[in-house]
């Protein structure tokens, strides 16, 4: 049994190193992955494939290993999701880029939003001039989400975009 405890041990450990390392190297997102990161996922799997298992390359070891992965992952979830703290540790806020037709330049540069994107995520929502733009958030997942006016019918338009580069942010 020993043997099975060093692989959960290892298997722990790396989890953890791995959830701060992608914190820290500021991707927030996974959800459009590009060629370089899936080779860069790739490889750092087998990178630390021995560190989990070590000696141990057994059916079980491999089970036990991935069966705390899923463990771990799953009681992260739930104590970011209790702990609000923990949450926005982990997890970055909303940020607004547009309010009311004013661009905050700020946010932007502090978010590594060029105004390009900016302006492109406006325009695949159909919308003409940035000024136009009620409300621009760049979301926790690295969306950019669209809200604006309908001149014609007064109502409000919602839309969101995804990015290709995901944000970078909580760095520590």
């Amino acid at each position: 049994m020993d043997a099975f405890l060093d692989v959960a041990l290892r298997s722990l450990a790396v989890y953890l190193f791995m959830f701060a390392a992608i914190r820290v190297f500021g991707k927030n997102q996974l959800s459009q992955l590009n060629a370089g990161d899936i080779v860069l996922l790739l490889l750092i799997s087998n990178a630390v494939q021995n560190a989990m298992v070590g000696s141990n390359v057994s059916l079980e070891g491999g089970l036990v290993a991935a069966l705390v992965l899923f463990v771990a992952n799953f009681i992260v979830k739930k104590i970011i999701f209790k702990n609000p703290k923990i949450k926005s540790l982990v997890e970055s806020d909303p940020i607004i880029l547009i309010k009311d037709g004013v661009v905050d330049n700020l946010k932007m540069k502090e978010q590594e939003v060029s105004f390009d994107e900016l302006e492109e995520a406006v325009r695949e929502h159909g919308i003409e001039k940035i000024i136009d733009v009620k409300l621009a958030v760049l979301e926790v997942d690295g969306n950019i989400s669209v809200i604006s006016i309908d001149k014609e019918t007064g109502s409000t338009k919602f839309s969101r975009r995804r990015r290709k580069f995901p944000r970078k942010s909580h760095k520590f």
